[in-house]
């Protein structure tokens, strides 16, 4: 659109930068998040004019010599280089689309986790029904509820409670089968439902801050008008990375609690504690790895408190309102990565359980292969072992695999 009044040559080296492999070297730290990533950006910027420090081919090295061995000039300056090159929230904004990208692979991940949860506990599956869920005019607990349906199609753990509880034959007076799973079983579409739509207005408000010219002035190149304003203030990206790791957060605090049902005999009444498939009293299980669970999820819940309303004036307060975004969205990328940590742990814990019951057989076509996959680099265990590099593969395998 030429509404930053830049020279093509500054878009050309970047896209030069990203065929050849080399990635300037940027601190984290340092922008509040408004005349944009000012200190983030000047790194960028230092780079480009052969000066400061890149990364290329697994090596910290100074840009102007990689420049050279690869055969690029430094840019030249014009009149808006150098302040366009600094003004804008493109930091924020990129680490904000790489939160977005995990956080929904994160939620289907614990969507499909949640179908699990309910095949162990031989659930009944009128809590994702279409009437019940229809009843609440709510999107996301909608969508949330069919894919569970999805997930769960051809299970054969799961209960109809038309036939096991409405039917005339039975005639017992204590009903030995719970008749409403715990909250963190049941109300699954009610939970992740808002998250969903959180993750959904995330990945709107981003494409939108990607796409535009967040810089300072504006220059419309048809009338030569230069606009000055505030379009590089971040408080768009700052607000929605506060909401999705708050969103996250939830998240993991509900598979926090799932993994607890597994892990707590007297509550859940079917499994051995601590899903321990070896000899109880002498082996533990998965009960250390609860301990990491717990204190991570604990950790994300502190994390979650707001940077948005955490202004603090600077700049001779000509800056008396800040955004605070790239805090905010490097806050965010640290409590999806305790997800991923969580998360791991719990389906450690859901494939001990599905051992301990013999339901492998029983799953609905989609679990199972999530169970054997699993099962292909994590297998079931009996005795006491380290499990920091289980869970590091568990890692791996959610943010590189898809259902």
């Amino acid at each position: 659109q030429g509404k930053s009044g830049i020279h093509k040559s500054i878009v050309e080296l970047l896209m030069n930068f990203i065929n050849k492999g080399i990635t300037p070297f940027i601190p984290e730290h340092g922008s509040v998040g408004a005349s944009g990533d000012l200190v983030q950006l000047a790194h960028l910027a230092l780079t480009m004019i052969g000066e400061g420090e890149v990364f290329y081919k697994g090596e910290k090295r100074s840009a102007g010599e990689v420049m050279k061995e690869c055969g690029l000039e430094p840019i030249k300056m014009f009149i808006r280089e150098g302040l366009s090159l600094t003004n804008g929230t493109s930091f924020m904004t990129g680490i904000g689309l790489v939160n977005l990208i995990n956080a929904k692979k994160l939620l289907r991940f614990a969507t499909i986790a949640s179908v699990m949860m309910n095949e162990i506990a031989s659930s009944y599956d009128d809590f994702m029904s279409e009437p019940i869920n229809a009843a609440r005019r709510q999107r996301g607990q909608g969508i949330i509820a069919e894919q569970m349906r999805e997930i769960a199609k051809g299970s054969k753990c799961m209960l109809d409670r038309k036939c096991e509880m409405y039917d005339k034959k039975h005639t017992e007076k204590v009903f030995t089968h719970k008749v409403q799973p715990y909250y963190s079983l049941r109300c699954i579409p009610q939970i992740l439902g808002p998250v969903l739509e959180t993750v959904e207005n995330v990945e709107r408000v981003l494409i939108n801050e990607v796409n535009s010219a967040c810089d300072n002035p504006i220059v419309d190149p048809e009338t030569e008008d230069v606009y000055h304003g505030g379009n590089f203030h971040g408080d768009y990206v700052s607000f929605e990375m506060d909401k999705l790791k708050i969103a996250v957060t939830k998240m993991t605090m509900l598979c926090e609690r799932q993994m607890n049902y597994l892990f707590h005999d007297r509550i859940n009444g079917i499994l051995p504690p601590f899903v321990n498939l070896g000899k109880l009293g002498l082996n533990y299980g998965l009960q250390a790895s609860q301990f990491t669970a717990c204190s991570t999820t604990a950790e994300c819940q502190t994390l979650s408190n707001p940077m948005y309303v955490h202004s603090i004036p600077n700049n001779n307060d000509n800056q008396d309102i800040v955004s605070m975004g790239t805090n905010s969205a490097l806050i965010a990328r640290r409590v999806i990565d305790n997800s991923f940590q969580v998360i791991a742990i719990h389906f450690m814990a859901i494939v001990q359980a599905v051992d301990a019951l013999g339901f492998a057989d029983k799953l609905s076509p989609l679990t199972n292969r999530v169970y054997k996959d699993i099962r292909a680099f994590f297998p079931r265990f009996e005795d006491d072992t380290p499990k920091y590099k289980d869970i590091e593969k568990m890692i791996i395998f959610l943010k590189e695999q898809s259902y």
